[in-house]
């Protein structure tokens, strides 16, 4: 029994390993090459996310929150960034400009995330990310993590046609894992992701060219600021601090979230002690040109497709990623891990996060007018995700970025909403 719980520790740290790394490599790679950094500078902030993600995720694991949530990148404002680095041109701003008026606004974000979390000002937080803006969050960000991954499993040639070879592999690879889940005996369901991964891979490398690493092998030293020292381009720090601060509905999104997976209930001191993490790690992010750091809502997902609610995976896994960015030639090795196959694993892991975002609306009834409290922010949020950024052109460059991110428009919707209508008492009589 106890050898068996030894392996079942061993296979299901490894299968968090996987899960931690596929959803982070791709954005210090994408954040280098926007910023149009040199090889061997991406390798190394791919080297300091791994390093910094594996310890955020053991000190939330630990000290803070205390679930098993992956603490990482945060999706809103790694396309944020993105989105801020096409926007340079009109903006008149180099991209060293841009990258420094970034560094500057986390800082800023994280300094009032501490005083927030020291001044016991949790529950302010709280009401402003009412139940119901939580609601939406997490259905939006079921739709804007199945866009993502769906269009990762488009494999594209470099003349903009697609690879139809690789796109029906991808296909099949999220089919198989999820009839591993559905048909599959529990050891097989449990590990359905881990199974992918590796499985995945290996048929990847025997049927296609594997891809080349992000470097030959050279790696540069550590570095502060690589995006661009702090300034004060107050237009990319109010966009930037503004986005980090709605980046702070991840962390209760996802800790409501897990409470109900876990049947606990959770303390103020929880909250405190991870917006105090969140805080302090959206310094260290801006010093190493990383992405701000947020619990991921999306690991609720993958903790109900493998039905592993131990902590201790979990903490061995963070280690493990620690690990990889301490010793360059395994995080270069793993970087090579085909996209294909990561986004068809995640795609099929993060299905579960629909039924966490429908169960989220239990104990809420709607007529003909309180519908509006859902649909007009899910839907308008939808709409913007799937329009063009190109045609928001004609606007202030300034707002391109938040009206391209129909994420953060959903939430600013709902969040007014919610703070300028009194849904119980609207609707009455209708």
């Amino acid at each position: 029994m106890n050898r068996l719980l030894s392996w079942s520790t061993i296979f299901a740290s490894v299968q968090w390993l996987f899960f931690i790394f596929a959803n982070i490599v791709v954005v210090p790679i994408s954040i280098g090459f926007a910023f149009n950094l040199p090889p061997e500078q991406i390798a190394t902030i791919l080297r300091s996310a791994l390093i910094v993600t594996g310890g955020a995720c053991i000190l939330q694991g630990l000290i803070g929150h205390r679930f098993p949530l992956m603490e990482g990148p945060s999706g809103v404002i790694w396309g944020l960034i993105l989105n801020l680095c096409l926007s340079a041109p009109s903006l008149g701003l180099s991209l060293q400009s841009i990258g420094g008026g970034i560094a500057t606004g986390m800082i800023l974000a994280g300094v009032v995330t501490i005083l927030l979390a020291s001044f016991n000002l949790i529950s302010f937080i709280q009401k402003v990310f009412s139940p119901m803006v939580m609601s939406v969050y997490l259905l939006l960000l079921t739709f804007q993590l199945t866009f993502m991954f769906f269009n990762g499993m488009l494999s594209m040639n470099e003349d903009g046609t697609l690879n139809w070879h690789i796109t029906l592999f991808s296909f099949c690879l999220a089919i198989v894992v999820g009839l591993m889940k559905i048909l599959g005996n529990k050891v097989m369901s449990d590990f359905s992701i881990l199974i992918g991964m590796i499985g995945g891979w290996i048929v990847y490398a025997l049927l296609f060219p594997i891809a080349k690493p992000v470097t030959d092998g050279a790696i540069a030293a550590f570095s502060l600021f690589p995006l661009g020292p702090p300034n004060l381009e107050y237009s990319i720090i109010a966009i930037t601090f503004l986005g980090c601060l709605i980046n702070l509905s991840n962390t209760v999104a996802s800790v409501q979230a897990a409470s109900k997976l876990f049947n606990e209930n959770v303390s103020l001191n929880q909250y405190r002690f991870s917006y105090l993490l969140t805080g302090f790690y959206a310094i260290i992010a801006s010093l190493f040109g990383l992405v701000l750091f947020a619990p991921f809502a999306s690991s609720i997902g993958f903790l109900e497709s493998t039905q592993i609610f131990d902590r201790r995976p979990f903490l061995i896994g963070g280690g493990l990623v620690i690990l990889i960015g301490i010793i360059p030639p395994l995080g270069l090795m793993l970087a090579t891990l085909p996209m294909a196959v990561g986004n068809a694993v995640l795609l099929v892991a993060y299905s579960q996060l629909l039924g966490t975002s429908l169960k989220s609306f239990n104990g809420y009834t709607f007529n003909s007018v309180t519908i509006y409290r859902i649909a007009t922010p899910v839907l308008i949020g939808l709409s913007f995700m799937t329009v063009d950024a190109k045609l928001f052109t004609f606007l202030p460059a300034i707002l391109q970025p938040l009206l391209a991110n129909g994420f953060i428009m959903g939430v600013l919707i709902s969040l007014v909403m919610e703070t300028c209508i009194r849904w119980d008492t609207v609707g009455m009589n209708r």
